[in-house]
């Protein structure tokens, strides 16, 4: 009994020596890590100044491979022909002087916050004309040193880019926004970028964009010459394609309403003058209204719209309509007056074959009456014309012009739409194969 309690209180013993054992062991690694950065980044021993060298320690150029993950794109301005974005920007290169012993995989590598302390690569963002870092709660920054002499920069920024957009064919249009990163002092002679191979640039899952959908992103490079030197740079294009729905509901449709009722004033009496000046007049105004404000949001282009042929020809439907009521209100007056005429001309010649008819005897107006009828009958018959037949049947001017209006109006719109849609999708199409 006494000597299996003095082995518990050995055992004890012992579980208390190599725990403390393994405590020293870590809190030694640590104090190794930070002897193996002070040794390669102290004092004396590494300048920031200096760049690497190029490959397998040449004095070519130093590489720098870079990738991005897109966490969100936030907007798309279409007044100010920008986005904003934000992103993880990656870059990776080798440092030969910052080398050090993994003490056999135990240091897989080393983690720095302040990128002051090594040397890094002077890119900017040529088309940026905002920019911030994150800095909560800790800056969203960190360096990794690899045994090998590799360092990974990462950092998490925000930022606001300039878009030319060509909007033609808006809103059926597709815009190409770019993401241009270049060298601001160094020549392809000390430094080169180059996209990261495999998966250069991520985007995040399930990328939602109010008005726009992200098609697909194209990588390339777009290296620049100026007279102090050639510049390396790295350019992602990402392809929006314009949400349609958005523009059908809130412009296309309620400017065909519009039109359609201005249409109205067709099949109203010609003599409800109010009616249908009023009514001709509002949806004018309304039409025009949509038009301001459909331009408020777009910037103020030289070139004409796909929107603006819409709006102008749906513009000059609604004008067409109110012009159209003061013809037939012309013509209803004149219709009037000729009537009017033709009453006393008809109560002159009957008064005047009153007159004649009491100097004239029977046998004379029947001979004239015979003679009438042999003329008449002499007549060739003429072919019955389907158009004119069938406006007959509306005595007036006036009432013409509306029932002519009522077909010509509705046919000439329904060709336009024909010919708008065809044109327009067609080349949206075309730019879609390009």
């Amino acid at each position: 009994m006494g000597t299996g309690h003095f082995f518990w209180v050995i055992f004890y013993f012992a579980s208390l020596c190599s725990a403390s054992l393994a405590n020293n062991a870590k809190i030694n690694f640590r104090e190794k890590e930070k002897k193996v950065l002070d040794q390669i980044l102290g004092a004396g021993k590494y300048d920031a100044r200096i760049r690497p060298s190029g490959i397998n320690g040449t004095d070519g150029p130093a590489v720098v491979s870079v990738n991005i993950f897109v966490r969100s794109i936030s907007k798309i301005d279409d007044v100010t022909m920008e986005y904003s974005v934000q992103l993880t920007f990656r870059e990776q290169w080798t440092d030969e002087r910052l080398k050090f012993d993994d003490i056999q995989g135990r240091l897989k590598y080393l983690t720095l916050t302040e990128a002051n302390r090594v040397w890094m690569p002077d890119l900017f963002f040529s088309n940026e004309k905002e920019g911030h870092f994150h800095n909560i709660i800790m800056p969203n920054v960190y360096i990794r040193i690899f045994p090998n002499g590799s360092v990974l920069y990462s950092i998490r920024i925000s930022l606001t880019l300039a878009c030319p957009m060509n909007l033609k064919l808006y809103p059926l249009d597709r815009q190409i926004c770019s993401l241009r990163m270049a060298s601001y002092g160094w020549t392809t002679n000390d430094l080169v970028f180059l996209w990261k191979e495999g998966d250069p640039v991520q985007v995040v899952k399930n990328l939602h964009l109010p008005r726009f959908t992200l098609e697909k992103f194209l990588t390339d490079y777009c290296n620049s010459k100026t007279n102090t030197g050639e510049y390396s740079c790295l350019k992602v294009d990402l392809l929006f394609k314009r949400e349609f729905s958005y523009y059908l509901i809130q412009i296309y449709i309620p400017c065909c309403m519009l039109v359609i009722v201005s249409w109205v004033s067709f099949w109203l009496d010609q003599g409800a003058v109010p009616a249908r000046v009023s009514l001709g007049v509002t949806t004018l105004l309304t039409m025009a209204t949509q038009t301001s404000g459909i331009n408020a949001s777009l910037p103020p282009v030289s070139y004409t719209k796909a929107i603006d042929v819409w709006t102008g020809v749906c513009l000059t439907f609604v004008f067409g309509a109110l012009l159209e009521f003061a013809l037939v209100n012309y013509a209803s007056r004149s219709d009037m007056h000729k009537e009017n005429m033709k009453k006393k001309r008809r109560d002159l010649e009957q008064a005047s074959i009153d007159a004649a008819s009491d100097l004239l005897d029977t046998d004379s107006n029947a001979t004239f009456a015979m003679l009438r009828q042999c003329e008449v009958h002499m007549q060739a018959p003429k072919r019955p014309n389907c158009c004119k037949t069938w406006l007959s049947k509306f005595p007036t001017r006036s009432k013409r012009i509306d029932v002519i209006s009522r077909i010509t109006f509705p046919l000439v719109f329904a060709l336009f739409n024909l010919v708008y849609w065809s044109t327009y999708l067609f080349r949206e199409e075309e730019d879609e194969t390009f």
